[in-house]
C-alpha cells in the first residue's frame, strides 16, 4: 500500500510521520540536515511488508510544524523520544542519516530504556572536517556523486524549511560533538558507510564504530553519502538482517 501519513502533537508542535507495515521491532528513520523524510522514504518503500518502519519529519522540516525556534541536536533527540512514547513504540531501532545519526545517538544515550538498537548511516561530522572550507569542499565533491535525482528532492526540502533553518542545521551538524556521546550508546549499533562517501570518510566510520560499546561496521561498495536514496534495497537488507539478529 505504500507509506501512510500520521500526525501527532509533540510538545505543542504537530509532527508528521510516515509508516509501512511489517514485523517488529519497528525501525524509526531520522533525516539529515536541512532535509526531511523525503530522504528516507525510499528505504521505507524497500522495507514495506518486511519490517514495520517509520520516517519522521523533525520539527521545522518537511510537513512538521515550525516549533518557533531552532532546536539543537539534544532537543531534537528529546522530541524524538517523546514522539516514540506518543506512538507507544516498543524498543524501536532508531536509524539516523548524517545529522540524523547525531540525533539518534543522543536519543539512545539520553533515554536508553526507550531505544532498542541504533543504525548510524553516514555519521557526521568527523573532527577533520569541521572547518568551513573543508566541510564545504566535501559537500560539493559529494554532490557530484549523489546523482541528479537527489537535487530536486533537496531543493523542495530547503524551500519547506527555509534557508535560514537549513544553514543553521548545517552548522549544527558541524558543531555537535557526536564523539562525546558514543561511549554512552550501550545498545547494539550498526554503522553503515558508503565507500564513495565524500563527507564521512573511512577512518571516521571506523572510529565511530570503535567508540560504540557494541558497534559493528558495514560498508556498501561504491555508494555515496545519502544511502537511503542511493542504495535503499541494499540498506534495507542490512537493516532487516540487523534487527532480526537482535531479536533472537
Amino acid at each position: 500500500m505504500g507509506p501512510e501519513r500520521q500526525d501527532d502533537e509533540v510538545r505543542g508542535t504537530q509532527m508528521a510521520s510516515w509508516c509501512v507495515r511489517g514485523r517488529p521491532p519497528p525501525v524509526v528513520c531520522v533525516h539529515g540536515a536541512g532535509v526531511s523524510s523525503r530522504q528516507t522514504l525510499p528505504l521505507l518503500e524497500a522495507l514495506d511488508g518486511r519490517v514495520e518502519t517509520w520516517a519522521v519529519d523533525l520539527p521545522g522540516y518537511g510537513r512538521s510544524e515550525d516549533p518557533g525556534r531552532f532546536q539543537h541536536v539534544p532537543e531534537l533527540a528529546d522530541v524524538l523520544v517523546q514522539w516514540i512514547r506518543e506512538r507507544a513504540l516498543h524498543a524501536p531501532c532508531l536509524l539516523g542519516v548524517s545529522l540524523g545519526a547525531q540525533v539518534v545517538a543522543e536519543a539512545a544515550a539520553r533515554e536508553p530504556d526507550a531505544v532498542g538498537s541504533v543504525v548510524l548511516v553516514s555519521p557526521t561530522t568527523d573532527p577533520a572536517a569541521r572547518s568551513l572550507p573543508v566541510l564545504a569542499g566535501r559537500l560539493l565533491h559529494n554532490n557530484v556523486h549523489e546523482g541528479l535525482g537527489v537535487i530536486p528532492q533537496s531543493l523542495k526540502d530547503y524551500r519547506d524549511a527555509g534557508l535560514r533553518r537549513v544553514a543553521k542545521s548545517w552548522f549544527e551538524s558541524r558543531n555537535h560533538r557526536i564523539e562525546g556521546i558514543l561511549h554512552r550508546v550501550g545498545q547494539p549499533a550498526l554503522v553503515v558507510w558508503g565507500t564513495s562517501d565524500k563527507v564521512s570518510r573511512r577512518f571516521w566510520a571506523e572510529e565511530v564504530t570503535r567508540m560504540l560499546p557494541h558497534g559493528r561496521l558495514a560498508a556498501l561498495t561504491g555508494r555515496p553519502h545519502a544511502l537511503t536514496s542511493a542504495a535503499p534495497e541494499e540498506l534495507a537488507d542490512l537493516v532487516e538482517g540487523f534487527v532480526d539478529e537482535e531479536e533472537r
